[in-house]
């Protein structure tokens, strides 16, 4: 009997098979990258003579008189959020009493996380809370840049639910911007009004009706959403929230129904954000735009050298593609990242062993 002959696999699944495993080894790698970073030990940096005085105790996270601050927390993502926790503390005037809160993915290694938090921040008064991607997969639907679709992206909505009942107002930030100003004085400029939930640097000279599709404007009862507002372009990224006021008017489940819409017919582009402008644009409390500088990283195609807006700077946010680490890693950073590297905590690989 003749041996049977193996036939090749068809060209088409043997390019299959071959993308798939670059297209694996690339993620592992990217992994492995992320959760192999060292970071030095940052200063400590200790409250001026007119800061009040906070007894803390335990673990707890209840105190009116701290500054609370959240932010998400991957390892994607963690050298900018190295990097912004510095900026806050270093030119905060009562950098003891910054309390943050940071969101990780309940997939993601927390206690890698909070242990690289800890080795550069050992006197940081900080929580750990896990964000179930689950309960928000299912609403979400693809954007122009696949980074916008991380369910992390989207755990702004839901501080409300994560974090404790006792804390009231909180900063929320992204994790790729720095702070050059004291973060109190964010707090003190935008007291929010009777009925305001939140407080955002508003950009009324953007084109508000590009975030929507022309299926939402074409439609009357949708298109009528902003008709009792002045509706302004507002960065997510920098935010006041008043949590109890948030709770009370259940703002999660007024984002999800725009989110459960969008999955039904196309209204939106842009991940999270749009949902947050059809509940909150033009109801807002104005915030200096000096306390967001953001575009940065250009837009969110090619993320090319953006310059600053005019007047004075607080906050410089490199929201868009590009981020100032990646550019400087690759030897083509824009002239506005020198202002990021020197919050820089990331240690050279010649240093790991040192």
């Amino acid at each position: 009997m003749k041996p049977v002959r193996q036939l090749p696999l068809p060209f088409f699944l043997t390019s299959f098979f071959i993308i798939a495993t670059i297209t694996t080894t690339i993620r592992t790698t990217n992994a492995a990258a992320a959760t192999s970073q060292m970071f030095r030990e940052a200063p400590e940096f200790y409250n001026s003579p007119e800061c009040p005085k906070i007894e803390y105790r335990d673990n707890s996270m209840c105190f009116d008189e701290a500054v609370h601050v959240a932010m998400t927390l991957d390892s994607a993502y963690i050298r900018g959020s190295m990097a912004a926790i510095l900026s806050i503390l270093q030119h905060s005037s009562c950098p003891q009493n910054v309390l943050f809160h940071f969101v990780a993915s309940a997939s993601a290694d927390a206690s890698n996380l909070r242990a690289t938090i800890s080795s550069s921040f050992p006197y940081l008064k900080f929580q750990v809370y896990r964000f179930d991607d689950s309960s928000v997969a299912g609403l979400i639907s693809t954007s122009i840049r696949s980074a916008l679709d991380c369910p992390l992206n989207y755990a702004r909505s839901y501080l409300a639910n994560i974090l404790p009942l006792c804390v009231r107002k909180v900063v929320y930030l992204d994790s790729d911007l720095v702070l050059v100003d004291d973060i109190v004085k964010l707090l003190s400029a935008t007291p929010l009004g009777d009925n305001q939930i939140l407080a955002a640097p508003e950009y009324c000279n953007a084109n508000f009706t590009s975030y929507f599709t022309p299926t939402f404007w074409s439609n009357p009862s949708l298109s009528l959403t902003f008709a009792d507002r002045k509706a302004c372009y507002f960065n997510t990224g920098v935010m006041v929230i008043d949590l109890h006021r948030w709770r009370n008017g259940d703002y999660t489940r007024k984002i999800e129904e725009w989110m459960e819409l969008q999955k039904r017919m196309r209204i939106y582009e842009l991940g999270s954000l749009p949902p947050f402008l059809l509940v909150f644009a033009g109801n807002i409390a104005p915030v200096d735009h000096r306390w967001n500088q953001h575009g940065l990283g250009g837009d969110n195609f090619r993320g090319l050298c953006r310059d600053l807006h005019p007047g004075p700077v607080s906050l410089l946010h490199w929201s868009g593609k590009g981020k100032p680490w990646a550019r400087l890693d690759a030897n083509r950073p824009c002239p506005l990242d020198a202002l990021w590297a020197p919050y820089d905590l990331l240690k050279p690989p010649f240093s790991f062993d040192s």
